[in-house]
């Protein structure tokens, strides 16, 4: 006998269980369903164990410079495996958040396998339970919120094994850091990874098939961050494609294509971060006729697929592969199921990565804007010459901003520095609000603050900066 619900849910990730809290704040009655732990990747290996790590390293690498404050300190020194303990436990810790509210909003938790089955209105669910036994779900609406994986590219040995040639996952529980280290793209997840085992140490290569790292991310604020990264003791080899990677006796080895030219590459371990695919196997999606494009389900923006009563949100349904989309992405999913006036504007949505300095953007980069025809302003503004970066010792970096010329529009801003992923969602409201150059500039930044350089930067656009 099947249990039928308003709402059944299919992944636990931050879109996942997002969904599932909005629809029990607005009475549906919701399943949700998991094979792994609750939160997903991006709570358990992914968005929050990183942070932890990183933070990890940041501190130790601090210890550092600490002649620079005036202060010293003997004996400075780290233990992996507590470094990687102390991350385990924050993503425990979260992951028993999301139970707990889980249970709060009355959503019934399902351990499993799910897959899809036609029927006359929904597909219905089918979970294998883990422990054993079949369970049959059948809701009015249905949300696929399965999320994505590493990519591999097993014919040039990209898969990882968990002991020298790592995905995400393996690169955040090695059972000892590496001294020497291959990172094979240069996105979000291969720069966080190189710069956290930079900081405790390792010579880190970083290796990417284009002719810059950090390809999606404005190429000013690419070149800034690879000057940084390079300062830290960080190599990197661009337009260079691996066209094997093996292990070796003594760690890895990877072939490099170089200007028509092979060089090879050795170190203790490497680490594949060469993008993600959806997570569709499985799911029996192909004999549903659910529509795909390159791997990833095709949705509305309300979420809606082309088979009835079947939603997409989140990583499953394409890019940007962000937590904070997912989330978005679930909300305005659930309210349109359940049937609430869109409320919901359309949102930028801004990109982070938590390196040391980190990078942070919303909106179009300068080329991409002017590519669209559009004609830019474009500000630019150093914390060198920010007061709080100076006391904080945090001078590298800068902040970009490009306002469309003929409307005053802020339509992008780009970061790198200290902090950056905090001063971003400023800029991401002020875009959702349709600020134009005045209101930013009418805008009373607190002193002292890193946040003063992003009025220096909007203020520069349009030749008028302060303090430089």
């Amino acid at each position: 006998m099947a249990d039928t619900f308003d709402l059944v849910v299919i992944g636990a990730g931050p879109g996942g269980y997002v969904a599932a809290i909005r629809a029990g704040q607005l009475g549906l009655k919701t399943a949700i369903i998991e094979r792994e732990a609750l939160g997903g990747i991006c709570l358990n290996w992914g968005c929050i164990p990183t942070k932890a790590l990183l933070k990890s390293g940041e501190v130790y690498e601090g210890l550092g410079h600490l002649a620079d404050y005036g202060l010293s300190v003997e004996g400075r020194a780290y233990d992996f495996a507590a470094v990687i303990e102390r991350s385990r436990k924050v993503a425990q810790q979260l992951s028993a958040g999301v139970a707990f509210l889980m249970k709060k909003h009355k959503v019934t938790v399902v351990a499993g396998n799910a897959r899809l089955e036609a029927s006359a209105g929904a597909p219905r669910v089918i979970v294998d339970v883990k422990g054993g036994g079949e369970r049959v779900l059948v809701g009015k609406a249905v949300i696929l919120a399965t999320g994505a994986r590493a990519r591999e590219i097993p014919q040039i040995g990209l898969v990882g094994d968990g002991e020298r040639i790592w995905t995400y996952r393996d690169a955040m529980t090695p059972k000892a850091a590496p001294k020497s280290l291959l990172v094979i793209g240069s996105g979000a997840i291969g720069i966080e990874f190189a710069s956290f085992y930079r900081a405790l140490g390792a010579e880190v290569t970083v290796i990417e098939a284009l002719e810059r790292i950090l390809p999606l991310e404005d190429e000013e604020i690419g070149q800034t961050a690879r000057q940084a990264f390079e300062k830290r003791g960080l190599a990197f080899r661009t337009a260079a494609k691996v066209t094997k990677l093996a292990k070796t006796k003594s760690g890895v080895a990877a072939d490099l294509e170089v200007d028509g030219k092979t060089e090879r590459l050795e170190a203790d371990a490497a680490i594949v971060a060469v993008g993600i695919v959806a997570n569709i196997e499985g799911l029996g999606v192909e004999a549903l006729g659910l529509t795909l494009e390159r791997g990833h389900v095709v949705a509305e923006p309300s979420g809606a697929t082309n088979i009835a009563g079947l939603y997409a949100i989140g990583d499953v349904a394409g890019a940007p592969w962000l937590a904070h989309k997912a989330m978005h992405e679930a909300v305005r999913c659930v309210e349109h199921i359940a049937g609430v006036a869109e409320a919901h504007l359309a949102s930028p949505i801004p990109a982070c990565t938590y390196s040391q300095p980190q990078i942070a953007s919303v909106g179009l980069t300068e080329a991409a804007a002017q590519a669209a025809g559009r004609e830019v302003k474009v500000g630019r503004f150093p914390f060198r010459v920010n007061g709080k970066a100076i006391a904080s010792g945090e001078t590298t970096g800068m902040i970009k901003t490009v306002f469309d010329a003929g409307t005053g529009a802020l339509i992008g801003a780009h970061m790198v520095g200290s902090e950056v992923t905090e001063l971003i969602q400023g800029f991401t409201l002020a875009m959702t609000l349709e600020a134009t150059e005045e209101d930013i500039f009418a805008t009373v930044f607190p002193h002292p603050t890193l946040s003063e350089v992003m009025h220096e930067a909007s203020l520069a656009a349009y030749g008028r900066p302060l303090h430089i």
